[in-house]
């Protein structure tokens, strides 16, 4: 089994949630749910660990924002993925365990990267974000990818290592040494993060 390498090590992590944004990434049910398109074995235990981030953080009144993938039926993705996520209908829905509140933001994303073609950079300007945490699937896709757009811009992210997933134990490392290494993201682990 691959070993992570001991820079990659989960810190304690306090944040203002004022200035901090919750982002679930794609806990959709065609990757969470085994009837799912493109299910991702494991990721139910997800559920449970980004539940307790989320539950700290709406006692908290930290922004909380969904990014659901969103394609069409022509969408040239599914080239490489096959049909998945397809608008509307129940494979592009949130999982009904974390089903967004009133007032929390769903981004819907054409591709991996949820700033890319989606309105995620305006809702983090005017909502004065600083930092973002990210959580969901998958790790070496569609988190890295947001992971990288949100650096560039200047946002510093937080990774709880326990609520991110890939397909396999390589892809995850990979993407915790990336966003550590390159991006400066803080791992830490759901039970090991505070708000205010």
């Amino acid at each position: 089994m691959l070993k992570l390498p001991e820079e990659l090590k989960a810190v304690d992590v306090s944040v203002d949630p004022r200035k901090t944004a919750v982002m679930i990434i794609d806990m959709q049910n065609d990757f969470i749910k085994k009837e799912g398109k493109l299910y991702v074995p494991r990721s139910e235990e997800l559920i449970k660990t980004i539940k307790s981030v989320l539950d700290k953080a709406r006692k908290a009144s930290a922004t909380i924002i969904y990014t659901q993938d969103w394609h069409h039926s022509d969408d040239p993705e599914f080239e490489i993925w096959g049909e998945h996520a397809l608008a509307g209908s129940w494979g592009a829905e949130i999982v009904e365990e974390l089903e967004p509140k009133e007032g929390e933001f769903v981004i819907k994303k054409p591709s991996y990267d949820a700033f890319y073609g989606t309105p995620l950079e305006h809702v983090l300007k005017y909502r004065n974000i600083e930092s973002l945490i990210l959580m969901g699937v998958l790790a070496n896709i569609c988190v890295l990818h947001t992971a990288g757009s949100a650096a560039m811009r200047g946002y510093k992210l937080i990774i709880p290592v326990d609520c991110i997933l890939a397909l396999n134990q390589f892809d995850y490392a990979l993407s915790l040494r990336q966003m550590s290494f390159i991006y400066k993201a803080k791992l830490t682990r759901s039970d090991m993060m505070r708000f205010g």
